[in-house]
């Protein structure tokens, strides 16, 4: 391996597991790399415009925020998938949608805000109403196991972690509070002191908005404050969404074990309905769909979870960080 691609994987290694909260945060991050601040922001420039490093942002907790979210599933005919997709992208507050392979073809992840004049049930059937969409499922997370990509991380396939969960407890936010999620909630710029950026369009001092994103993270509002990137573009081509059937009374034992394997890097317990009755969702990143079968068998052996699908997406239609706390949403509703 050469000493560029090495030193790419270690800075790669060092974005998805965080961005400090200091004034200099790209010299904190090269001095422990053995770098200068100058060769780290270069290397993470290349990375961007190599489409290697997607975004680089606060992760935001939607519940910490007093959002409702929700999977949803639409069952969009071959004719109007474009169309269904267009109408699911037009509401700000989706962030994920794929195509997938399955009857239930559409996949996305919806955000509705607390003071939404429709609220999540009726927003989704107004989307799915627009989209010409007649048959849709709501799945709602109601454990969350795991959630978190570090693919950098990786090196055997069957890789494990220990997983914890946070068990923070919602918040009231105050204005401030909000201000500051809606002015970092954009790509951080590539500067040495970014924060002081985003303290001036907050109008603070750069030393308050340090303060107040520690107390975001400390309460568990921001998720952690680090890099997304392209999975295809560092060699994870196969993206599967696995669905497994599990017993009420062993779900929260099976999903602890899923959520401790590497590659499972999302792992909640949704909602059944009559059409659906896989109650687990994982989401896998692999090198290729021999490789995610591989994982797939050994946790399904493992686990004793035998009856399960695996959705693969086919198309990405959107993937963004959702922006919170803007007018997006009212404006939509005004006009739907």
């Amino acid at each position: 391996m050469d000493e560029r691609l090495a030193m790419d994987i270690q800075v790669i290694k060092t974005l998805e597991e965080g961005i400090p909260l200091v004034t200099e945060p790209f010299k904190e991050m090269a001095q422990g790399l053995g770098i200068t601040e100058a060769e780290f922001i270069d290397t993470l420039r290349r990375l961007k415009t190599d489409r290697i490093v997607r975004q680089i942002s606060p992760i935001y907790e939607t519940r910490m925020l007093g959002y409702k979210s929700s999977l949803v599933a639409f069952k969009a005919e071959e004719n109007q998938i474009e169309h269904a997709a267009g109408v699911i992208n037009s509401y700000p507050g989706v962030s994920h949608n794929y195509l997938r392979d399955h009857d239930f073809n559409l996949w996305f992840t919806i955000a509705v805000p607390p003071d939404s004049g429709y609220g999540l049930t009726e927003t989704v059937r107004l989307i799915a109403e627009r989209a010409g969409v007649k048959q849709y499922m709501l799945l709602e997370s109601k454990t969350i196991f795991k959630i978190g990509v570090k693919l950098a991380r990786r090196s055997e396939i069957n890789d494990k972690e220990e997983v914890t969960t946070s068990g923070k407890v919602f918040s009231p936010l105050d204005d401030t509070d909000k201000r500051v999620i809606r002015v970092t909630q954009v790509d951080i710029p590539l500067v040495s002191r970014p924060f002081a950026h985003f303290a001036e369009t907050a109008q603070m001092d750069e030393a308050e908005l340090i303060g107040k994103l520690k107390d975001l993270l400390r309460r568990g509002v921001i998720r952690r404050y680090a890099a997304v990137l392209y999975h295809r573009n560092v060699g994870f081509s196969a993206n599967g969404m696995v669905v497994w059937a599990v017993a009420p009374e062993l779900l929260q034992e099976t999903g602890r074990k899923m959520a401790s394997y590497m590659a499972v890097s999302h792992c909640y317990e949704r909602s059944v309905t009559e059409m659906w009755r896989y109650s687990l969702f994982t989401m896998i990143h692999a090198r290729s769909t021999q490789e995610l079968q591989q994982i797939v068998d050994t946790i399904s052996r493992e686990t004793g979870v035998s009856n399960y699908q695996i959705l693969y997406s086919t198309r990405e239609f959107k993937k963004v960080r959702p922006k919170y706390f803007t007018d997006d949403y009212y404006q939509w509703e005004k006009v739907i």
